[in-house]
């Protein structure tokens, strides 16, 4: 296993740059450049020197033996000064001494991977965690990265080898006197399991949303202040405003946080009957898009009806309402004014709030598709129990694939073509 090293910080000017190391040579390199021997854990103040011996930096030197460490391996950092040039000197001198190479991207979680410090969902949860810009998706990703799922699919996972223990046991004794009858118990497990997969099969959806954002939707008539509305949701000049009805003709985006939840706000072309095809094409996408949102903000000039069907959490407001007041009952909103601008963001963020209560720990489509494999083959296993003892062989088969579905969950077995994807998504000094 060769010793790898990158930037571990942010590149640029810094108070402090970190500098990574990972492998069998980590301690090696670290006391060629400071020319005297290292603590196999702990820390200490030195001074750094290329091959030709001149200085290039004082660094707090953290030295962590292997397997405990992140990646598992011998681990040494230095924790330098935040000069550009100054790390690029360290990092240069590395290279040269021959005993270490730049890392790839992502290469230390990957390594943290195979030594068995991390399964794959906590991998993925640490991708979300670098990634997270607001609130919910930190607390989300820190679930994850935490290792609940790999956890909560260990639960499962043992639940299901005991049913099929069960199963196995009556097929091998299947000649013999069996004193009790396993099935009862054995679809007590699947029960348990299987409610399990459900309620976080559900809540993927939701994960999913906080991960990449709710949409919501701002829906009405050309010239009814929706741009106007965006822009003073945004704070900034998002979208192009004008008298002239049908300026918007595309939809336009832009990404919020509202109260911790991440949030994308869609302006839609004013729905209406036009015969300019290039309107049309915006009309039939803000459509498209409404209907795909998770929220919809419907603004109108009168009480009109909606080609978009108005669902339970939608909210109807009137348009240009200056004087808008929803303490005294009045729903309405001025984009221009800002009246109701305030309430309507709190109840955007108390509706997206309340439905991120309901997200689980599958946070993503690979996820989801394992929870779906596992419960089909429960469902299936349980229709067989109920068939008789004649069934109990195929039951056991299926049971197998539930318990393989959740070890992919984790990433012990099929994901190794998952990997190159997932790991090219960190920098290099993670």
């Amino acid at each position: 296993m060769n010793t790898i090293f990158a930037l571990a910080s942010a590149p640029g000017k810094a108070g402090v740059s970190v500098i990574r190391l990972s492998g069998p040579e980590a301690f090696a390199v670290a006391e060629h450049l400071s020319g005297s021997g290292l603590p196999s854990a702990g820390r200490s103040l030195r001074v750094l020197r290329d091959a030709e011996g001149t200085r290039l930096d004082q660094v707090l030197v953290l030295t962590f033996s292997g397997p405990a460490s992140f990646t598992g391996e011998d681990v040494v950092e230095f924790h330098a000064h935040g000069s550009p040039a100054g790390t690029e000197a360290i990092l240069r001198s590395i290279g040269e001494s021959g005993l270490a190479r730049i890392a790839e991207p992502g290469e230390f979680t990957r390594r943290a991977l195979e030594n068995g410090k991390l399964d794959l969902a906590q991998v993925e949860g640490l991708a979300d965690l670098i990634d997270a810009e607001t609130e919910a998706q930190r607390r989300q990703a820190m679930r994850v990265f935490s290792g609940d799922l790999g956890k909560l699919a260990e639960t499962w996972r043992v639940k299901l080898i005991r049913a099929a223990a069960l199963i196995e046991a009556t097929i091998d004794f299947a000649d013999e006197d069996v004193p009790e009858d396993v099935t009862p118990e054995v679809l007590q497990l699947l029960h348990e399991v299987s409610t399990g997969l459900s309620r976080h099969g559900d809540g993927a959806v939701i994960a999913e949303r906080i991960r990449s954002g709710f949409e919501v939707a701002i829906i009405g008539a050309p010239n009814v202040g929706k741009s106007t509305l965006l822009n003073a949701l945004a704070g900034r000049q998002a979208a192009i405003t004008s008298d002239v009805a049908g300026t918007t003709r595309d939809v336009i985006e832009v990404r919020m946080d509202l109260g911790g939840i991440p949030v994308t706000l869609l302006d839609t072309a004013g729905i209406r009957e036009t015969a300019d095809s290039v309107e049309q094409i915006g009309v039939h996408l803000a459509r498209q898009r409404a209907e795909a949102a998770d929220l919809r903000v419907f603004l109108t000039l009168d009480d009109v009806s909606f080609d978009v069907e108005v669902r339970p959490d939608d909210i109807v407001l009137l348009a240009k309402a200056d004087g808008a007041d929803w303490s005294l009952g009045h729903k309405g909103i001025s984009g221009l004014t800002g009246a109701g601008v305030d309430s309507l963001v709190s109840y955007i963020s108390n509706v997206l709030s309340s439905r991120s209560a309901s997200a689980g720990l599958a946070i993503r489509q690979r996820h989801r598709d394992a929870i779906r494999q596992a419960s089909a083959s429960l469902e299936k296993a349980s229709a067989l129990l109920l068939l008789g003892a004649g069934s109990y062989d195929i039951a056991a088969y299926e049971l197998r694939h539930a318990v393989l579905a959740l070890e992919s969950l984790v990433g012990r077995i099929d994901v190794e073509s998952l990997l190159d994807e997932i790991f090219a998504s960190f920098c290099l000094g993670k």
